[in-house]
C-alpha cells in the first residue's frame, strides 16, 4: 500500500484553501461532486492553451494530438476498471447518459412487451426513470429488489424475482443516499445463472473502491468523471464486446458512421458506434488526468483512509441526542445520512452553510429510499480522501450550534 499523505493531498486542491461566509470551507458534499486537484485543473487549461481541436476527423497536427490524448484516456479507463478491450470503453456525458444508452439500445433490441427488468429499492432516479420510460414504451414490467431497515438488499428476495421473462438487471454498486456497498459479485452471479445480463451503476464506487469488470463478470458498468476528481460532463459506459456489437446505436451523427448515402448508412465499429457528434473533448482528455491522480495515491490507501474517517465521523455524530442514521449496513462507503428528531434537514443544512460546512440535504435523487423510511429527506455527509477528522470536529461543532438554535 502506498503512503497516504493527507497534507500533501489537501495541498493539491486549491478550493480547500478558500473561505465560505468568512469561515474555512469544509466540503462534505462529495457524493454530489468532488473537488478537482490542481493536476486536473492544469490539464484543462493546457488542453485549451496547447491543443484545442476536434478529434477523430482532422489530419492537421492539433487534431492529431487531441485525438491521441483522447484515446489515451480510453486506454487509461480500460486499465483502471480492468476491461478486456479498449473498444469496450464508451465515452459518455456521465452515468445518467450511460444508463440511458443501455435502456434505449439494449431495450430496443432485446426487450419486448411482458418482459421484466429488475432494479433495486435503493436506486438513484437515473437508474429508475429510464427503465420506467422503457416500460411505458414497450409494455415491459419493472421488478424491485426490497431492502431491510438497515438499507441492505434482500438477496434471497432478489433471487426469487427471476423468471423466463427477466431480460436485464440494473443496480447500484454503492448507494448514494445510504452508503451501502452491495454484494455486487454475488448478485451478478445469480443473474448469470438465469442467463440475464447486468448493468452496475458505479458512480459512487470507482473513487472509493478498486473495480475489475472482468473479475466481476459484469456486462455493463457506468460511472462519471466529476465524482472521481475529474471534469464534469464526461463519463464512461463499459460493455462486453459481444453485447455492444449486437445493440443498435444510441444517436445518429458524425463519427458513428462508416458510410452514408441517402439510401443506407453503415455504422462504425466499437467504440465509435455509440459516440455520435463532437464529444466533450477537454473533459474526456482530462478524465485521464483524474485517473492518474487517483492511481498516484492508490485506491487501497484511499479506501483505508476513508474507511477510518467514516468510522470516526459515525462515532462522533452518534453523540448527537435524537440523531437517527438512515442506512446502517454492515458494508458502507463514505456516506452518512441522518435525521434529527424535530428538525427539518434543510434547516440544518442552511445553518451549517453559514458556518462554512457544505452538506447535502433532501432526497438525494432517491425519493423511493426516503419513502421507505417515511422521511422527506436526510442530511448527507459524503466523504472524500481530502477530508479530515478535524473537519468532522468542525461539523460536530456546527451541528451542535444549529440544533441549539432549532430545538
Amino acid at each position: 500500500m502506498k503512503t497516504f499523505d493527507i497534507n500533501k493531498i489537501r495541498e493539491d486542491f486549491p478550493i480547500l484553501r478558500r473561505e465560505v461566509n468568512g469561515k474555512p470551507l469544509v466540503y462534505f458534499d462529495n457524493g454530489a461532486t468532488t473537488q478537482k486537484p490542481k493536476q486536473v485543473i492544469d490539464a484543462i487549461t493546457r488542453y485549451y492553451a496547447d491543443m484545442n481541436s476536434n478529434v477523430h476527423r482532422g489530419v492537421h497536427y492539433l487534431s492529431q494530438i487531441s485525438t491521441d490524448a483522447f484515446e489515451i484516456t480510453r486506454r487509461k479507463v480500460q486499465a483502471f476498471i480492468g476491461a478486456k478491450h479498449e473498444h469496450e470503453i464508451i465515452i459518455t456525458k456521465g452515468t445518467t447518459e450511460s444508463i440511458n444508452i443501455i435502456a434505449s439500445c439494449y431495450g430496443r433490441a432485446f426487450i419486448q412487451a411482458g418482459d421484466e427488468i429488475i432494479i433495486s429499492a435503493m436506486e438513484h432516479h437515473s437508474n429508475i426513470v429510464p427503465w420506467q420510460m422503457l416500460c411505458d414504451e414497450k409494455g415491459c414490467v419493472l421488478r424491485v429488489i426490497p431492502m431491510n431497515d438497515r438499507g441492505e438488499l434482500d438477496i434471497a428476495a432478489y433471487a426469487s424475482l427471476f423468471s423466463e421473462r427477466t431480460k436485464l438487471v440494473s443496480f447500484t454498486y454503492v448507494s448514494n443516499a445510504l452508503g451501502t456497498i452491495n454484494p455486487v459479485k454475488e448478485m451478478i452471479d445469480i443473474a448469470h445463472e438465469h442467463h440475464v445480463p447486468v448493468l452496475v451503476d458505479g458512480a459512487q464506487a470507482v473513487q472509493h473502491l478498486a473495480v475489475d469488470v472482468q473479475e466481476l463478470d459484469v456486462d455493463f458498468f457506468a460511472f462519471s468523471g466529476h465524482k472521481m476528481y475529474g471534469p464534469t460532463g464526461v463519463g464512461v459506459l463499459y460493455g462486453k464486446e459481444e453485447l455492444l456489437n449486437k445493440m443498435p446505436p444510441y444517436q445518429g451523427g458524425g463519427d458513428m458512421i462508416k458510410d452514408v448515402t441517402f439510401e443506407k448508412t453503415t455504422y462504425n465499429e466499437l467504440p465509435f458506434k455509440f459516440e455520435a457528434g463532437t464529444p466533450n473533448i477537454e473533459a474526456g482528455i482530462c478524465l485521464g488526468d483524474a485517473i492518474d491522480y487517483i492511481e498516484s495515491i492508490g485506491l487501497d490507501a484511499i479506501h483505508a483512509y476513508e474507511d477510518d474517517l467514516l468510522h470516526y465521523a459515525t462515532s462522533r455524530l452518534s453523540e448527537i441526542e435524537g440523531i437517527r442514521f438512515i442506512g446502517t449496513a454492515a458494508q458502507k462507503s463514505s456516506v452518512i445520512s441522518f435525521v434529527v428528531d424535530g428538525v427539518h434537514p434543510y434547516d440544518i443544512g442552511v445553518i451549517l452553510d453559514k458556518l462554512g460546512v457544505a452538506v447535502r440535504t433532501g432526497h438525494h435523487c432517491a425519493q423511493p429510499v426516503m419513502d421507505s423510511f417515511s422521511i422527506p429527506g436526510t442530511v448527507r455527509v459524503s466523504l472524500a480522501m481530502y477530508n479530515t477528522k478535524e473537519e468532522v470536529d468542525v461539523l460536530m461543532d456546527g451541528l451542535k450550534r444549529a440544533l441549539t438554535m432549532l430545538l
